[in-house]
């Protein structure tokens, strides 16, 4: 190894140890199945790391472990995961990965967009992939280079089918939304979900919070139940969250006022049975597992990539659990509302 290189590895590994970085396990499957095709060939290597909130926040990192931890039981995959501690630089565990060679880095969730963006561009031989990819200039998005591919996601038509959800199961015409960051990433959920309320309810009136202004307001449960009380007090008879596992706070505030909420991102039933009348669901886990087997089939497609619902990328929870908490007549419509989507003849704004 050159002593460059050395001697930046060493440097990378001494920042994440003094950052207090938990680097989590390689991951393995029994009887090793090939994963190239070629007898031989080693298998994939992957590495991802965590955003705020970190691995077990039921949620949006969750959701993109399952798409590696997936890929590590089917392709046979080796995998390795990194947990930034508070306030360590991000920027460091994609470097220590990049160093130590993986072939394909994930970084979960728009703060990895300006560190990314360099970093693959430092390490054109290996891939990366950016969840919600939100690199802007004066001329808008920032397209990634040749070995990067972006993934982003209609967050706003999925918020449209909860909207309506929320809508036609209330009735006190009172909903309400707590956003994480107060960020245009969970703009779009607001939009969405308010969209789609007065879609099937124009008198509704949507209730809105939001916990900060920085990272930090997506891993604060005590400030989201905080303003889930405020919007229960104030009517709400149905809270959606966009808001991480600061969301968990919304559900302890449904549950001490017996009123119901919407989860986000992953269905988030077993943290609130009962309480959850659904879940809007964003597909990190099939974008990520996609990602990797295109490159394990040596089709990796760089630039950016949109799921929406005609993609599959987002959708709402409707299974036996929540049947009693959607009516058939709502299922019915808000499924009409969906074709609507997909074909084109309603069109969700993001704004």
């Amino acid at each position: 190894m050159k002593d460059g290189v050395l001697r930046k590895l060493l440097w990378v590994t001494l920042c994440l140890v003094v950052a207090n970085v938990l680097v989590a396990w390689p991951r393995s499957t029994k009887g090793k199945p090939e994963t190239t095709g070629t007898k031989g060939e080693r298998p994939l290597r992957v590495g991802l790391v965590f955003d705020v909130g970190g691995r077990g926040d039921k949620s949006f990192n969750d959701a993109a472990f399952l798409g590696v931890d997936r890929a590590v039981k089917e392709l046979g995959i080796e995998a390795q995961f990194i947990e930034p501690g508070d306030g360590a630089d991000r920027e460091s565990g994609l470097r220590l990965l990049a160093a130590q060679g993986f072939d394909l880095i994930f970084g979960v969730g728009f703060v990895f967009s300006d560190d990314m963006l360099h970093i693959a561009q430092e390490y054109p031989k290996q891939h990366f992939a950016c969840v919600d990819y939100a690199k802007f200039d004066k001329n808008g998005l920032v397209m990634p280079p040749k070995n990067m591919v972006a993934l982003k996601f209609r967050e706003e038509e999925g918020s449209f089918l909860v909207g309506a959800v929320a809508a036609l199961v209330s009735s006190s015409g009172v909903l309400g939304f707590v956003g994480g960051m107060d960020i245009p990433l969970i703009h779009k959920f607001e939009a969405g979900f308010r969209q789609g309320v007065h879609a099937v309810c124009s008198s509704c009136k949507v209730l809105v919070g939001y916990a900060g202004t920085s990272a930090d307001a997506f891993k604060n449960p005590a400030k989201g139940k905080e303003i889930a009380l405020s919007q229960y007090q104030a009517g709400a008879e149905v809270i959606f969250h966009a808001a991480g596992s600061t969301g968990l706070g919304v559900f302890e505030a449904a549950r001490e006022r017996k009123r119901k909420a919407i989860g986000v991102d992953n269905d988030q039933w077993e943290d609130a049975p009962h309480v959850l009348v659904t879940s809007m669901v964003k597909r990190i886990d099939v974008s990520v597992f996609q990602v990797i087997l295109d490159l394990q089939k040596k089709h990796f497609e760089p630039g950016v990539k949109v799921f929406g619902l005609r993609e599959g990328g987002v959708d709402y929870v409707y299974d036996e659990p929540r049947r009693g908490m959607i009516p058939k007549d709502v299922r019915e419509r808000v499924e009409a509302l969906r074709r609507d989507i997909i074909s084109g003849n309603l069109v969700v704004s993001d704004r």
